[in-house]
Protein backbone atom coordinates (compact mmCIF):
# COMPACT_ATOMS: atom_id res chain seq x y z
CA UNK A 1 0.00 0.00 0.00
CA UNK A 2 1.74 3.30 -1.21
CA UNK A 3 1.86 6.55 1.34
CA UNK A 4 0.01 8.95 1.02
CA UNK A 5 1.27 12.66 1.69
CA UNK A 6 3.63 15.03 1.43
CA UNK A 7 6.72 12.98 0.28
CA UNK A 8 6.82 10.02 2.36
CA UNK A 9 8.25 11.10 5.12
CA UNK A 10 10.78 13.09 3.85
CA UNK A 11 9.98 15.85 6.77
CA UNK A 12 11.44 19.55 5.91
CA UNK A 13 13.77 18.23 3.59
CA UNK A 14 16.87 20.07 2.99
CA UNK A 15 15.65 22.79 4.80
CA UNK A 16 15.11 20.72 8.00
CA UNK A 17 18.40 19.01 7.27
CA UNK A 18 19.76 23.41 7.66
CA UNK A 19 17.92 24.23 10.53
CA UNK A 20 19.17 20.40 12.40
CA UNK A 21 22.82 21.57 11.47
CA UNK A 22 22.45 25.15 12.68
CA UNK A 23 21.20 24.63 15.96
CA UNK A 24 23.60 21.50 16.63
CA UNK A 25 26.62 23.75 15.78
CA UNK A 26 25.19 26.50 17.69
CA UNK A 27 24.57 24.22 20.47
CA UNK A 28 28.53 23.19 20.63
CA UNK A 29 29.70 26.59 20.33
CA UNK A 30 27.83 27.78 22.73
CA UNK A 31 28.82 25.03 24.98
CA UNK A 32 32.50 25.69 24.32
CA UNK A 33 32.68 29.36 25.20
CA UNK A 34 30.98 28.31 28.29
CA UNK A 35 34.07 26.01 29.26
CA UNK A 36 36.21 28.81 28.44
CA UNK A 37 34.13 31.26 30.34
CA UNK A 38 34.01 28.99 33.53
CA UNK A 39 37.68 27.88 32.78
CA UNK A 40 38.82 31.25 33.49
CA UNK A 41 41.44 31.33 36.46
CA UNK A 42 43.69 33.75 38.28
CA UNK A 43 45.36 36.39 36.00
CA UNK A 44 48.45 36.10 36.79
CA UNK A 45 51.12 33.63 34.99
CA UNK A 46 51.27 29.49 35.89
CA UNK A 47 54.04 28.98 38.39
CA UNK A 48 54.54 32.55 39.86
CA UNK A 49 54.30 32.81 43.85
CA UNK A 50 52.86 35.15 45.80
CA UNK A 51 55.92 37.15 46.39
CA UNK A 52 56.59 38.03 43.20
CA UNK A 53 53.00 39.17 42.13
CA UNK A 54 52.93 41.35 45.33
CA UNK A 55 56.03 43.05 43.82
CA UNK A 56 54.10 43.69 40.84
CA UNK A 57 51.38 45.07 42.31
CA UNK A 58 53.27 47.47 43.82
CA UNK A 59 55.66 48.33 41.15
CA UNK A 60 52.00 49.35 39.40
CA UNK A 61 51.49 51.01 41.93
CA UNK A 62 48.17 49.30 43.00
CA UNK A 63 50.10 49.34 46.63
CA UNK A 64 51.30 51.44 48.87
CA UNK A 65 54.73 51.20 51.05
CA UNK A 66 53.35 49.88 53.94
CA UNK A 67 50.76 47.66 52.57
CA UNK A 68 53.68 46.39 50.74
CA UNK A 69 55.80 45.81 54.01
CA UNK A 70 52.94 44.35 55.77
CA UNK A 71 51.68 41.92 53.08
CA UNK A 72 55.32 40.87 52.60
CA UNK A 73 55.68 40.54 56.16
CA UNK A 74 52.54 37.90 56.25
CA UNK A 75 54.01 35.99 53.30
CA UNK A 76 57.87 35.91 55.18
CA UNK A 77 55.64 34.15 58.24
CA UNK A 78 54.14 31.31 55.94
Amino acid sequence: MPMMGWGGGWGFGVFGMIISLLFWAALIIAVVYLIKYLGRGAHHAPGEDAAEILKKRYAKGEITKEDYDRMKKELEKM
